[in-house]
């Protein structure tokens, strides 16, 4: 498997950001970012007491959404990194995991430890996240808090639709945004377990498959609700990847190798070209 730094994925591109998991504490919610042209991650939002970071999604204004794990809020930074809402679910063990901006405009959130989909939308009155979707009745979760359940969210082609990882079963469910009915994609394949970012491009869908130590490429067919497994592309086994972008002719993976020292390490955010396998 090749891998390229950062700059050789991002030239001629916008500033990436990449939220890194895995910190010294895994609990300050740091927000790094390269230049284009750079390697070297730098801190560009730094830490504040009680803030956690797992994924982060920008939308078209450039607003930067941080799902915040543990800490159970959607954070909201406007393009010169200042916090412009913090957004609590208010309920006890939530954990939300990922953020995908869908073509409504709206943020939608996975919740990892209870069966919940959230939404984050800017109305007259200010921000706010709602309880968009109970998945429950269709999507069972496992028992036990240290699992994830829900995690990579991404919108289908042509957007009428989320697609959602369930890293503990493997499983992927295509959600509709109009109807809000949940129906599990057929993959013709091997499950996808530990998967965790899911990155979509055309009918074309990678998932990162963190503890697994791979990424599974899938082909979408029938709107979105079959899966045909297309290559399985083994990852380092000293490397723990999670959340993923495209970006040109590569997939951007963070190696949140949990217990890596606070000062980002020159190649945390790695550079898979494309197509793998």
């Amino acid at each position: 498997l090749v891998l390229k730094r950062l700059s050789d994925a991002r030239r001629d591109h916008d500033p990436i950001l990449a939220l890194i998991r895995g910190s010294a504490t895994n609990q300050d919610g740091t927000i790094y970012r390269a230049p284009a042209g750079s390697d070297q991650l730098s801190v560009w939002v730094g830490p504040r007491a009680g803030d956690n970071g797992r994924g982060i999604a920008v939308d078209a204004a450039g607003r930067v959404y941080v799902a915040g794990g543990p800490s159970a809020e959607v954070r909201i930074v406007d393009p010169a990194g200042v916090l412009l809402a913090e957004l609590p679910t208010g309920v006890a063990g939530s954990f939300l995991n990922d953020v995908w901006i869908a073509p409504d405009g709206a943020a939608y959130v996975t919740d990892s430890a209870l069966p919940i989909i959230w939404r984050v939308t800017l109305g007259a009155s200010g921000w706010s996240l709602q309880r968009w979707l109970d998945v429950a009745p269709t999507i069972t979760y496992t028992p036990s808090t240290t699992d994830f359940d829900l995690g990579g969210i991404t919108s289908t082609p042509g957007g009428h639709h989320l697609l959602v990882a369930q890293g503990t079963t493997g499983q992927l469910w295509r959600i509709s945004l109009a109807d809000k009915q949940i129906r599990e994609v057929a993959i013709d394949g091997p499950l996808v377990r530990n998967a965790d970012g899911i990155a979509l491009r055309g009918d074309t869908l990678y998932v990162v498959q963190n503890f697994l130590r791979r990424i599974t490429t899938l082909q979408l067919s029938d709107h979105g609700l079959v899966a045909r497994t297309v290559s399985v592309t083994a990852t380092s086994p000293t490397r723990t990847f999670t959340t993923a972008k495209l970006v040109g002719g590569s997939l951007l993976a963070v190696d949140s190798t949990f217990g890596l020292a606070a000062a980002p390490a020159a190649d945390r955010v790695l550079a898979f070209p494309l197509p793998l396998g």
